[in-house]
């Protein structure tokens, strides 16, 4: 994103500016609104060079009953510009064809936190149902999106995606005022006190505008004050200036069911998002850009005018929020025809979408499920003709890593991801379905998982070293300078928890440092898929292409792709050449795919007797032996979605795996397809769906220190694209 410092558009004087002779038509919400809109243009008239006919020497400020007449005013060049909450711009910009030129940057960056408050000792957020509830407004990132979001992610509220999301959210509160919700849902603006009229013009009951009482964040903090809400979802700046004893008869209320103070927003609230913005015509972007440039250069916080007029302050006027949000340390401009997505946020946009902010469509009620080859697209495609009425597509990815940036950027819903990724997943705040459970005790428990030495309380994978019984000059200590085979880059098994016996081992103190760097010097050649230099000279890519585009690939194109590649990669291919000496892969159907690469005439006469472990003693053991003989166990494969998205996706593979008990298609069987573990791995008993469990406790810590200790200095694109913090800013005015 291409951000423009203030300051380095200020090329020509201001009363350069001042006297190019046009008129600025800022929209209104409020007669408080328009006082201060009105104060406004007087400054800028006294500021202007004596006998100036020109351009912005004066502000006209155009009333609006609500935000949305604002932007319809806008749109049809009534007026020209306004300050609105996040939800109100994706919505101007999506539905009605405006733009966004600046956003408003606070203390803490350009974002919100959005925070539940509640009266001391009365609330907390597992006891929500039932409760009275205020909302800084319908649509509203603190009020609306962000609670709502994280109330659907938790399963605390049940949306039926046919229904609109009002219809969900009057079921669930007992009585509300969410300003701007319409007179469809009279339960959500029972709460309200806005005048009533059957004049338009004078009827303010809740509107989302200053008119009604209970409008933003601080009308919904009002709200809850004056005891007529249990409590009031609103925005951090609205509690950051609270009076002391409104921290004494108030806190928040936190995730985990625990309280806080009004002052621990940071640490205790329900997300964070992006704050508020200002939206124009596009034909009108440089106007309002050069305008706001000059008014802030004028009359912010470090204004050459500010004596005459604050451009963030409102008490005044006897309001609060007015033109611009109080709390606003400075305007930042946006570059020409930014994207909306960098501007409030990849997660942010997808939230909206999920939520419905563009309408229902297709892709509402549809799973699209993410698959990284033409034989997990086969198999996918099988599974959406045997789920008839559950609609399910099928999206082509390259690579589990695409997979996250496609889920992330609301282009497929879920995706399988082993351990690792799933660490990614995390980064890049994805929400976890359910996990894999392998072995015969999934087979027969039935219960969700219970706590356990195991991340989750599920069944582990075991990593092991696999060599042929002839090559008897392998073992723990002399893997070094090794032809490799790992199931591809970034495995839970052969990339991370394998650098504790190889890399990793042979740093002072144990430290790890740019792994896949350490791997290219410490094995002689290899494949590991997705990985590249000397790590990708064993690979053979696709059988028909040859070592073209598919070599090397991080999906099942590449032959020595996965545990079933690996294994290939060791026996190497028919014609007895491109091999390894050593196959570090999961024990999970070992024995399964040495029989099937003998059956499909891969390796021919190959037994499992033919194949030893490499013991971290120093020893061999038979492959019977890998629970005694091995590297470690890493966590299972979880399934992982955006937030918003977890019911629908869990509703749909509980389904699935219910209907697949009686199916000619099965969910956890890929042989037939020519490949293993495709979509899901083959050893997989049955999906345990996650229920309140996140990321950290399924991967258990010390799986998750590791990833965090390996990832503190190993480059990976996909934790710099997850990590594109939208929310903080140094640009300064």
């Amino acid at each position: 994103m291409k951000l423009v410092p203030v300051a380095a558009l200020l090329v020509l004087p201001v009363v350069a500016h001042l006297a190019s002779g046009k008129k600025f038509r800022w929209c209104t919400l409020s007669h408080l609104e328009q006082k201060k809109c009105s104060e406004l243009s007087k400054a800028l008239l006294s500021v202007s060079p004596p006998g100036s006919s020109g351009a912005f020497t004066r502000v006209s400020c155009i009333r609006a009953h609500n935000t949305y007449e604002c932007i319809n005013k806008i749109r049809e060049n009534k007026a020209d510009a306004v300050s609105l909450d996040a939800g109100d711009v994706y919505s101007a910009i999506k539905l009605y064809g405006l733009t966004v030129v600046a956003k408003e940057i606070y203390l803490e960056g350009s974002c919100v936190f959005a925070v539940a408050v509640a009266k001391r000792g009365t609330l907390d957020l597992q006891r929500l149902k039932g409760a009275r509830s205020c909302h800084n407004g319908a649509w509203w990132t603190s009020g609306w999106n962000i609670p709502m979001g994280f109330l659907l992610a938790r399963k605390d509220l049940v949306w039926d995606s046919g229904q609109p999301l009002g219809h969900a959210i009057s079921g669930y509160f007992n009585a509300s005022c969410i300003p701007g919700i319409g007179v469809s849902y009279p339960k959500l603006c029972a709460l309200c006190q806005g005048q009533k009229s059957y004049i338009r013009e004078k009827d303010h009951f809740c509107e989302s505008s200053n008119s009604e009482p209970f409008f933003g964040s601080e009308g919904a903090f009002r709200c809850l004050r004056l005891g007529l809400a249990d409590v009031a979802f609103l925005d951090h700046l609205a509690v950051m200036n609270a009076t002391e004893l409104e921290r004494e008869e108030h806190e928040l209320l936190c995730p985990d069911g625990s309280t806080a103070p009004l002052a621990a927003y940071s640490a205790c609230h329900l997300g964070h998002g992006p704050g508020r913005a200002v939206v124009t015509r596009r034909n009108f972007q440089k106007i309002t850009k050069k305008f706001l440039m000059i008014i802030q250069r004028l009359f912010g916080n470090s204004g050459k005018e500010k004596a005459r007029f604050e451009l963030f302050a409102s008490a005044s006027f006897s309001g609060k929020d007015l033109l611009f949000h109080d709390a606003a340390q400075h305007l930042q401009l946006l570059g020409e025809e930014t994207e909306i997505s960098q501007v409030l946020g990849l997660d942010y946009v997808a939230l909206l979408q999920g939520l419905g902010h563009e309408g229902r469509s297709l892709s509402s009620s549809v799973v699209r499920w993410c698959c990284i080859s033409d034989m997990e697209l086969h198999k996918c495609e099988e599974w959406a003709l045997s789920v008839r009425s559950d609609p399910l597509v099928c999206v082509q990815a390259d690579s589990m890593i695409n997979c996250i940036e496609l889920i992330k950027k609301n282009e497929a819903d879920a995706v399988t991801l082993d351990a690792t990724h799933v660490y990614f997943a995390e980064t890049c705040a994805l929400a976890p379905v359910a996990a894999e459970c392998y072995g015969e005790e999934c087979a027969l428990r039935r219960e969700e998982p219970e706590r356990s030495t195991h991340a989750g309380g599920l069944p582990p994978l075991y990593v092991v070293a696999l060599v042929r019984k002839t090559g008897q000059h392998v073992n723990r200590y002399s893997l070094r300078g090794k032809r490799s085979c790992h199931s591809h880059v970034y495995s839970p098994g052969g990339w991370l928890l394998l650098s504790q016996h190889t890399v990793g081992s042979l740093e002072e103190g144990g430290s790890l440092c740019n792994l896949t760097s350490a791997y290219q010097y410490f094995f002689w050649k290899g494949c590991m898929p997705g990985a590249g230099g000397d790590l990708c000279k064993v690979c053979i890519g696709q059988e028909e292409g040859g070592k073209g585009s598919s070599r090397c690939a991080a999906n099942h194109h590449e032959r020595y792709y996965g545990n079933l590649g690996a294994l290939r990669c060791l026996l190497g291919d028919p014609t007895g050449r491109s091999f390894g000496d050593v196959a570090f892969l999961e024990h999970h159907n070992l024995l399964q795919n040495i029989e099937y690469l003998n059956s499909s005439g891969w390796a021919a006469g190959y037994t499992p007797g033919d194949f030893e472990l490499v013991c971290p003693d120093g020893s061999r053991a038979a492959i019977a032996a890998w629970r005694a003989c091995n590297l470690g166990h890493v966590p299972p494969s979880v399934v992982v979605t955006r937030p918003v998205t977890v019911t629908k996706v869990s509703d749909f593979l509980a389904k699935s795996q219910e209907s697949s008990k009686n199916s000619r298609f099965q969910l956890f069987q890929s042989l037939k397809y020519g490949e293993s573990d495709l979509l899901f791995k083959d050893a997989t008993r049955r999906l345990v769906f996650t229920g309140q469990l996140d990321f950290k406790l399924m991967l258990g810590q010390p799986f998750f220190q590791l990833a965090q200790s390996v990832f503190s200095c190993t480059p990976a694109a996909i934790l710099d694209f997850c990590n594109q913090d939208t929310c903080t800013s140094s640009t300064q005015p």
